[in-house]
């Protein structure tokens, strides 16, 4: 049972992406309806649960935990979660242990992040302009995350922005997010517009951006360099030569990146998905509560793995929706 995860195609999983909260703070209108039905609290894996969970992850070769939402941070006494991983990482068994926020609870958990062994966070920020921010967060304020920020960095964390590259609504904000990135020295990583969830009157294509064009435009005023760097997900990245900024690309739509996949997503009812494109998942919840031991656990972590496919289907080439997943993102985990 010391054996690594290694999937049907020789892919070592060493990351694991967990969601601890399908609840935010924000509506952002590529991830949740206005009007979302949440999960019941019982549904949801208790803090000592997902301790277990991760912990057992960690024993079968998982080296980096990325702790998702919703909004990770809107959890009730979520910094017990991340003071017992704290553990791993004083041991050396866990090499990375960060979160992917909206940035709006950075003020408030910064320090104690970074006390708890948080080097990096992914900040997901689609625009600074405050009315597009307020249209596109619905609930959001572009305030608050501008001093989430600022905290972040003054505790000393790394900061990556995430973008949605969103067609007609950040097209004229590409580079003034890479300079104001630049300014602060934080890199930046634009992800193609994914088909997840039921939205109501979301257009997808109409959304769509190719980062094949964003890149062109990009290299209209900077000089890009490939960069071979892998940071263990699916980003593959440039420097821009005349900010000396690391700018990635997740591409799902164009370009897929299976073939290196290295991860798994773990919800917050304790499914794990193999693939975010695909529906297939494994109900680990169950076997975490069958038995006081882990065995069982263990047994059903390597059974999923075992089921892991060889890619998703996403694909917007025929003019519509092709390989579109029913399940919210923010169930999955971002």
């Amino acid at each position: 049972m010391t054996a690594p995860l290694i999937d049907p195609f020789h892919r070592a999983v060493s990351y694991l992406r967990v969601s601890v909260t399908d609840r935010c703070d924000f509506r952002c209108v590529y991830c949740m309806a206005e009007n979302m039905t949440f999960l019941p609290k019982k549904e949801l894996l208790t803090l000592e649960e997902l301790d277990r969970m991760c912990s057992t992850f960690i024993r079968l070769g998982v080296e980096k935990l990325r702790i998702t939402g919703g909004e990770p941070l809107v959890r009730r006494d979520i910094m017990t979660f991340f003071r017992a991983m704290k553990r791993h990482l004083d041991s050396g068994a866990l090499k990375e242990l960060t979160l992917t926020t909206n940035g709006s609870q950075l003020e408030r958990f910064a320090e104690e992040l970074y006390a708890c062994g948080v080097r990096r966070v992914n900040i997901s920020l689609d625009t600074i302009d405050e009315k597009k921010f307020a249209d596109i967060t619905r609930w959001g304020r572009l305030e608050q995350v501008m001093r989430g920020v600022d905290a972040a960095q003054a505790a000393g964390l790394r900061i990556k922005i995430n973008a949605v590259a969103l067609k007609g609504f950040n097209e004229d904000e590409l580079f003034t997010l890479a300079e104001w990135c630049a300014d602060r020295d934080m890199d930046m990583t634009w992800i193609e517009v994914m088909p997840m969830g039921d939205l109501g009157n979301e257009d997808r294509i109409g959304q769509y951006w190719s980062l094949d064009e964003l890149r062109g435009r990009l290299a209209e005023r900077y000089t890009l360099t490939d960069l071979a760097e892998r940071t263990g997900g699916p980003a593959r990245y440039v420097r821009l030569e005349e900010t000396g900024q690391k700018i990635g690309f997740i591409t799902p739509m164009t370009h897929n990146f299976c073939e290196s996949c290295n991860r798994v997503r773990l919800t917050c009812t304790g499914q794990l998905f193999m693939c975010l494109g695909q529906e297939d998942m494994a109900d680990l919840r169950g076997a975490l509560r069958s038995s006081e031991g882990d065995s069982v656990l263990e047994a059903a972590i390597r059974a999923a793995i075992a089921l892991k496919p060889k890619g998703h289907d996403f694909d917007y080439s025929r003019q519509k929706v092709d390989g579109q997943m029913s399940r919210h993102m923010s169930h999955t985990g971002g």
